[in-house]
């Protein structure tokens, strides 16, 4: 498993030049399942309390790209026998309207095996993108994956859907920032770098599954990204970690008989009890 901590802005025959030696690189230390940032082709939003008003702007919102089209198709012919996920801005028509998503998509052997649109829009990004509204997992050649994009993580209830419905392992794409209201000299220190890993290693130990998230770096518009990209085992333990810069975090693992060591005493989700909870566990 590998976790891709880069920058990625909007040129996107830059990003798609730029990948095949990040591939290779992940390929060449034995990586089977690849996870490149939130936003990897067009890069994100430049602000997050008004994204839609610099759509005029020089570099304007990140441009939309279909999961069908070529961008994407780049991607999954380059990723042969591994699995990639990546994110995009999804272009999509609702009744004939175009409409734009925040996307995580799954690629391998030259297909798309899936794609996750974001559920959870923080601050004003609901005026650049519009919600998605399911989790489902995707059926991959390294297992059932359980897709999220950043601010999904922060509620239980999405890794937990994913859980019960028979995810694998946990992947979350993300494009964080630094704190944009109480801004730290240091991303160390930064409180949203500590709710970052916290909610990573939070939501593999209550689901006690592996988790593989990877994350944007450097500067785009007004935002500074955090980069710690990590992978994290069914403890919550982080056994593999980026830091601010650019970086991969890869760590093996036998992601079955893991799962199964965890949950061998106490099973959280077969533990639960949804009678007592008020959204009948959801």
């Amino acid at each position: 498993m590998g976790a891709v901590a880069a920058h990625f802005g909007r040129d996107v025959a830059r990003t798609l030049a730029k990948l095949p030696g990040m591939v290779e690189q992940a390929r060449a230390r034995g990586v089977d399942l690849l996870v490149l940032p939130d936003a990897t082709v067009g890069g994100y939003l430049l602000d997050l309390v008004h994204p839609g008003s610099l759509a005029a702007g020089a570099e304007g919102l990140p441009p939309a790209v279909e999961i069908d089209g070529p961008e994407v198709q780049a991607v999954a012919d380059l990723a042969g026998d591994m699995t990639i996920c990546f994110g995009v801005t999804e272009r999509a028509l609702d009744g004939g309207e175009e409409v734009r998503y925040n996307s995580a998509v799954c690629v391998q052997g030259g297909r798309v095996l899936g794609s996750h649109r974001k559920v959870h829009l923080p601050l004003g990004e609901s005026e650049a993108y519009r919600a998605g509204t399911t989790f489902a997992p995707v059926d991959s050649p390294v297992g059932r994956l359980g897709l999220m994009i950043d601010f999904d993580k922060t509620f239980p209830e999405s890794s937990r859907t994913l859980a019960l419905d028979g995810a694998e392992l946990l992947v979350c794409l993300s494009a964080w920032p630094a704190s944009v209201t109480d801004r730290s000299d240091r991303l160390r220190t930064d409180r949203q770098a500590h709710l970052f890993d916290l909610y990573d290693c939070a939501r593999a130990a209550e689901n006690q599954l592996w988790l593989v998230s990877s994350n944007q770096t450097g500067v785009l518009g007004g935002l500074r990204f955090l980069g710690q990209a990590k992978v994290v085992d069914p403890a919550g333990e982080i056994v593999a970690k980026t830091w601010a810069k650019g970086g991969l975090a890869v760590a093996t693992a036998d992601v079955t008989a893991d799962v199964a060591r965890a949950r061998r005493t106490l099973d959280h989700l077969r533990q639960r009890v949804p009678a007592a909870y008020a959204d009948g566990g959801r």
